[in-house]
């Protein structure tokens, strides 16, 4: 059963989370790899598939834990299944740009994110938090581990490091609630 005190909780950091988009024009597309050597295109084509999979099931995740109820809990799940989705974006593009494509079993992904998700939300609003900084923490050090795995061009570096602190921002929010739920 979930706990109803939820419904009372303050954003952790009112600052957090005021980007869920960043903003992107024609000039954000570019031809990557261009002179890299093909172990580090293969090392950069690995990370990206990886970051974008893993990325696919933090939405499902999310989506899955929703409910119709009216909570900030649910408005926070809201906030972060769509800045997870920015992040699926975000890897689909540089996927692209280096002439690459997402991974046919991606599907996946999405199952699992399904179990995780909906496991949780029937377990209630605390096994929902404890989910949420579980698989967020895992996420930072999965980025951890694919910002060292290859050399990045300026440009995918700096975006792979900009969803990593979104991650961080995640597992803040999580955790604060938690801790509110005592």
């Amino acid at each position: 059963m979930p706990d109803s005190n939820v419904k009372q909780v303050k954003a952790p950091s009112e600052n957090l989370h005021a980007r869920i988009r960043p903003e992107m024009s024609e000039q954000s597309i570019a031809w990557r790899g261009k002179g890299m050597s093909p172990d580090n295109l293969r090392r950069i084509r690995k990370a990206l598939l990886t970051l974008h999979t893993l990325e696919t099931m933090a939405v499902e995740i999310y989506r899955f834990q929703i409910t119709r109820e009216d909570s900030e809990l649910n408005r926070y799940l809201i906030i972060a299944m769509c800045n997870e989705m920015t992040h699926i974006q975000d890897f689909q593009v540089k996927l692209f740009e280096y002439g690459f494509r997402p991974t046919p079993l991606r599907w996946a992904y999405w199952v699992v994110g399904f179990v995780f998700g909906f496991t949780s939300r029937i377990r209630g609003h605390r096994a929902i938090l404890k989910t949420g900084v579980w698989v967020e923490s895992k996420a930072v050090h999965h980025y951890g581990q694919l910002l060292n795995a290859a050399d990045w061009d300026h440009d995918t570096r700096a975006v792979i490091e900009r969803d990593r602190f979104d991650e961080h921002g995640h597992i803040e929010r999580w955790q604060t609630l938690l801790d509110e739920l005592g």
